[in-house]
């Protein structure tokens, strides 16, 4: 039982699971005055050469001496951590803060001393790099900023170790000893490995669920029937390469084989390593499952079980029982309530799942947190005729059920790296780290597409069994952010396949201008009118007639891309009579080698029910890979008793890139799905441009950034969150060089009519009341009022019409030269992070949403996107003849929004409304700023799994 300390209660927030360099996992936690019994065996096991560069000397044991030290800690000046699995420690770090002298000291000190001892056996796995990440976090919370490490020369390890972390960091050498010391404040370098160790750790632990030796599935039936057996057999039927086995504790003890298949009553008694569980028994049976599964080794377990918080409260506290189990053996979990896992790879063939049928080979991965959402996508790429064709296959699909460990994160990281996958198409409903999620997307979008399709958007809830931490963003703020990473996203399943389908096997276009060619005027017209609708500018459609054969398509479609005024090819094509397959077959051939002479440009093809055709764009004889007969099932042999056999492997065959001569043409059955997936590569591609120059952050001489944060505090110190007033709102904008316009308050007409003297003539009288501030379409804003009668009688007239001056709140305030009204807001989001939105003012903006938003800091070149990203934006620039307005003043408005924002974030809140911008400058009318403590950043810590 871990108890207090001796100074502080134990910091239970400092207990974490990491996944480590080879895909396993740690938990990380104090050491306290419970665990001399786990250091005393941990360190029985440290070979003698670790305890001597930990030591400097031979030091065989601990003396009783040693363990009280080592393990009683203030959790602030003495502070060590363990990284544990199996309950067992396998390393230890620990800090002792220091004086300028190098003695023992106590805050505030700002220095400590930092030593690392890691089990040989569990060496290069990066433990230690994951307990300098949470040991320096531990340290930068209690007020330490520099660690100090004396290494032996020898020790290269633990030098390359610290040198390796990123931090700001001296060398020295002396009596035989090097001296590191090295900041602790985290810098671009060191958040930069910390990302990449997370991606490769995160990565590698997905591909070890993916890419598994051995495979048991536990819980398979006696008899046909039932998820477990119906799990064997699909693995079995697909032609898995590796071993396999059925477990089941009812097994008869003399039964040794199931279907072909190794069986056994438990995984303990399987003769060799099982690297993938499928755990498909009862909820209340899984926790022995898991224990049997960890103490024989298992690194990984797809839990297709349900009953847990699927089931509520009961089941989400299951849930949570069973993931930390898990973890405590060093094993990650798909699921539970999990459809299953399949990799198609010629080496692997295992399809760990309930699909009844193998998905042919392909390169696009696929990854679904609702089983039926992934049938249902299976489905559609396995189809071949009938909606759209299946031109290519899949390479790798994820179905993570209830999402209690392995996540949509996860995937994505091995997907970045996975040279089998080429097009990444996720249904999520729900983002449990936004934050996290954008920045992988953004850097895999780099890369490779990435199309979502979100369920849930208007629940406004996560479904049940997802924990995940709440956004306060509306879905279409996600939407936008999402879409600023480089994601793909679409509103539907058919939306998700057919962009999955042309981005898997054709280039992206250089830009939005469309030839258009085919057999029927009236498909053509349509096409037409839909590419208009999304953006596109097609030409006009070239009618070959019904009468064209097959070398007239060819023809037609050669000279469209040899066209530099055309970027893309839409063939529209309907059933020829009398043709049949033969004529179809001739089609596909046609159009396929004239989209092979000039491989930089996509094609499409519209057809109306004409399966044929469809088929033979698809064909995978000649076009895709296909997948490779399932191998006999596999019997135990003299060499491996008790272990199915893995056949031959085949010779390997790889799926043709984009751009070596293989065109595979997607086929639409309606124009609007193939323009609509046209329009959403167009945006990708201009994206994936824009990306390589994603421009910068500004510099701005005028503002005091020290100031600011001197105010800031001082307001915070009055309480823990506050709107500031009208004052203090303009005087913290104006060290940021934001103006806000003087606005005086009138409670009566006397007061209104000396406001205005103090201000000059002419004025605009406002009521500032909640229900009427910011709504001159209601009539509570008075303009251009020349002089005090004017003044006086529209006072009048706003209290005959609204009610008593108390109520109305009304103020005086300059006029501003004419304009367009904008809003500009700056919020911070405890999943998202920091986000700057911007829209024109008024009711019609706000009941149609019309915002743009973006993530902050927001660079020159977001800013320029963000005036131009809504739908009113021509109003901006001289719509029907009006003058357009001050662009570059308006951007930087923005610019130095963000860079408040993101310099305090402390600042939780700021709204501009309205600003008007005139065709010379702009003026800011009202503002409000909100102040609180800044929410907590994950991004900005030790890597960790969710905590449960």
């Amino acid at each position: 039982m871990q108890t207090s300390s001796d100074r502080h209660e134990y910091p239970a927030h400092w207990e974490a699971d990491v996944v480590l360099r080879d895909g396993g996992t740690a938990r990380v936690r104090p050491i306290t005055v419970d665990d001399a019994e786990r250091l005393v065996s941990f360190y029985e096991q440290v070979s003698d050469e670790s305890k001597y560069y930990r030591f400097f000397a031979p030091y065989p044991r601990l003396s009783a001496k040693d363990v009280h030290r080592f393990t009683h800690h203030d959790f602030v000046d003495r502070v060590g951590l363990a990284a544990t699995i199996g309950g067992e420690f396998i390393a230890t770090v620990r800090y002792d803060r220091i004086g300028p002298t190098g003695t023992p000291a106590a805050a505030p000190a700002e220095e400590a001393e930092v030593a690392f001892l890691v089990q040989d056996a569990h060496q290069g796995r990066g433990v230690a790099s994951a307990l300098l990440e949470h040991i320096a976090a531990v340290a930068r919370e209690r007020g330490i900023r520099r660690f100090a490490a004396e290494v032996l020369p020898a020790n290269t390890k633990m030098i390359k170790v610290f040198m390796d972390a990123g931090y700001t960091q001296k060398r020295s050498f002396e009596d035989g000893v090097v001296r590191l010391e090295f900041d602790l404040e985290p810098t671009d370098r060191s958040l930069a490995v910390q990302y990449a160790r997370e991606h490769r750790a995160e990565a590698r632990s997905v591909q070890r669920l993916l890419q598994p030796g051995s495979v048991a599935v536990i819980g398979t039936g006696r008899t046909p029937g039932g998820v477990g057996r119906s799990v064997l057999g699909n693995i079995r039927d697909a032609g898995y390469t590796g071993r396999l086995y059925a477990v089941n504790r009812s097994f008869a003890d003399d039964l040794t084989d199931l279907d072909g298949v190794p069986a056994h009553r438990s995984v303990r008694t399987v003769d060799g390593p099982v690297d993938l569980a499928v755990v498909t028994v009862p909820a209340e049976q899984v926790p022995e499952v898991v224990d049997e599964c960890g103490e024989h080794g298992v690194q990984g377990l797809v839990v297709v079980s349900a009953g847990y918080a699927d089931r509520g409260a009961e089941g989400r506290e299951r849930q949570r029982a069973l993931v930390r189990q898990a973890r405590s053996y060093g094993m990650r979990i798909i699921g539970p309530n999990a459809f299953g896992i399949i990799n198609t790879s010629p080496e692997v063939r295992l399809n760990a799942s309930l699909a009844p049928e193998m998905p042919r080979p392909g390169r696009i991965g696929l990854f679904a947190q609702s089983g039926a959402i992934g049938i249902a996508l299976l489905s559609r790429l396995h189809r071949r005729g009938g909606g759209v064709t299946g031109v290519t296959g899949v390479s790798t699909f994820v179905s993570s059920g209830n999402r209690a460990d392995v996540s949509g994160n996860d995937v994505l990281q091995y997907w970045y790296d996975d040279p089998e996958t080429d097009v990444a198409l996720m249904y999520l409903e729900s983002i449990g780290n936004p934050r996290k999620f954008t920045r992988l997307a953004r850097r895999t979008a780099a890369a490779k597409p990435l199309v979502v399709v979100q369920g849930a958007r208007h629940g406004g809830v996560a479904p049940q069994g997802h924990a995940v931490r709440a956004t306060r963003l509306p879905h279409a703020t996600v939407s936008a952010l999402l879409r600023q990473a480089g994601v793909i996203r679409v509103d539907t399943i058919t939306d998700l396949v057919d962009a999955g389908l042309l981005l898997a096997r054709q280039p992206l276009p250089a830009g939005p201008k469309v030839a258009i060619l085919g057999n029927s005027e009236s498909l053509g017209l349509l096409t037409y009118d839909a590419c208009l609708s999304e953006g596109l500018r097609p030409h006009p459609p070239l009618d070959l007639t019904t009468a064209a054969s097959p070398d007239d398509f060819h023809a037609a479609l050669s000279r469209a891309l040899a066209d530099d005024t055309c970027d893309a090819v839409v063939v529209t094509a309907i059933p020829t009579v009398g043709e049949g397959p033969a004529g179809d077959a001739a089609l596909a051939e046609a159009l396929r080698s004239a989209a092979a002479a000039v491989p930089t440009k996509p094609v499409l093809v519209v057809h109306v029910e004409l399966g044929g055709l469809a088929e033979a764009l698809s064909a995978a004889a000649s076009t895709a890979p296909q997948a490779s007969p399932p191998a006999e099932p596999r019997r135990p042999t003299p060499a491996e008793p008790g272990a199915a056999t893995a056949p031959e492997r085949p010779e390997r065959r790889e799926a043709p890139a984009p751009g070596d001569g293989t065109r595979l043409i997607p086929a639409y059955p309606a124009a609007e799905r193939a323009v609509r997936a046209l329009a959403e590569a167009v945006a990708y591609a201009q994206w994936r441009r824009d990306a390589g120059d994603p421009g910068k952050v500004p510099e701005y001489d005028d503002i005091d950034e020290k100031g600011a944060a001197e105010q800031i505090a001082g307001y915070l110190a009055r309480g823990q969150g506050l709107t500031l007033g009208a004052a203090e709102t303009c005087e913290l904008l104006g060290r940021y060089g934001i103006d806000v316009h003087r606005a005086l308050p009138a409670p009566d007409p006397d007061e209104a009519a000396s406001a205005a003297r103090t201000i000059g003539y002419p004025v605009a009288l406002k009521a500032t009341a909640p229900h009427l501030r910011h709504r001159a379409d209601l009539g509570g804003v008075r303009l251009d009022l020349a002089d005090e009668e004017q003044l006086r009688r529209a006072y009048a007239e706003l209290t005959e019409l609204f009610g008593k001056p108390a109520e109305l709140r009304p103020v005086v305030q300059g006029m501003a030269p004419r304009g367009v009204d904008t809003v500009v807001r700056a919020v911070i989001d405890p999943a998202a992070g920091a986000v700057l939105s911007f829209g024109l003012a008024g009711a019609a903006t706000q009941l149609l949403g019309d915002t743009a938003h973006r993530l902050i800091p927001v660079t020159d070149r977001d800013a320029t996107s963000l005036i131009r990203s809504v739908r009113t934006a021509p109003l901006l620039f001289g719509w029907r003849g009006s003058a357009p307005v001050d662009a570059p003043a308006l951007e930087e408005l923005l610019l130095r929004v963000s860079r408040l924002v993101d310099d305090h974030p402390e600042v939780v809140a700021v709204t501009l409304e309205p600003v008007v911008v005139a065709p010379h400058g702009l003026s800011v009318l009202g503002a409000s700023v909100r102040l609180a403590p800044p929410p907590a950043r994950d991004d900005l810590g030790p890597r960790t799994l969710p905590a449960y």
